[in-house]
């Protein structure tokens, strides 16, 4: 995984620096959400392997699943991560940027697992206090984990909030064969 992020770091930055000085940030996500998909596609995969097929039949084939859903930056970029063979970085370029989109927009992603779904009015709540301790808005999503026990774990950003009866007990076992 973090070979994958080396490589495609790079790439992510250059399409949020275009997008930035274009302000073009939702048509490059969508452009980057469709190549993704098209990229994790087993056909697309077995061609991209396949030892006959030319890089430009590759990017013709792509070209034409994608339709005229990609602008010419966009073909561009796609030619240049066909040329590379770095089609497989595509979905990690793809969540890089949008980890770099939000920020840009003040917005943190958090995943929030329960034991229990929240009802509409605790995931506000608690979405509410999220963003007083981060001072930014926060795009939440909600997992459930039976395993958890009760209580909640918290994915926001790069930091990880567990208050979960499963981590208390892991906290408690460690404190005791310490």
């Amino acid at each position: 995984m973090a070979e994958l992020t080396t490589l495609a770091r790079p790439y992510a930055e250059a399409v949020a620096r275009l997008a930035k000085s274009t302000n073009n940030w939702s048509a490059w996500s969508d452009m980057l959400a469709l190549l993704s998909a098209v990229s994790q596609d087993a056909q697309i995969a077995a061609l991209s392997e396949h030892p006959r097929v030319t890089q430009e039949q590759l990017l013709q084939v792509i070209q034409t699943v994608c339709g005229d859903r990609l602008n010419p930056e966009g073909v561009n970029l796609l030619r240049l991560l066909v040329e590379n063979k770095r089609l497989a970085v595509l979905p990690e370029i793809a969540r890089l940027f949008e980890e770099m989109r939000a920020a840009e927009e003040g917005v943190l992603e958090a995943r929030i697992v329960t034991a229990y779904e929240l009802s509409r009015q605790q995931l506000a709540a608690l979405v509410s206090r999220l963003e007083a301790r981060f001072g930014r808005k926060v795009q939440a999503t909600q997992e459930v984990d039976p395993a958890l026990i009760g209580g909640v774990v918290i994915h926001a950003g790069d930091e990880v909030l567990d208050a979960s009866v499963r981590g208390r007990l892991a906290e408690l076992a460690a404190t005791l064969t310490a």
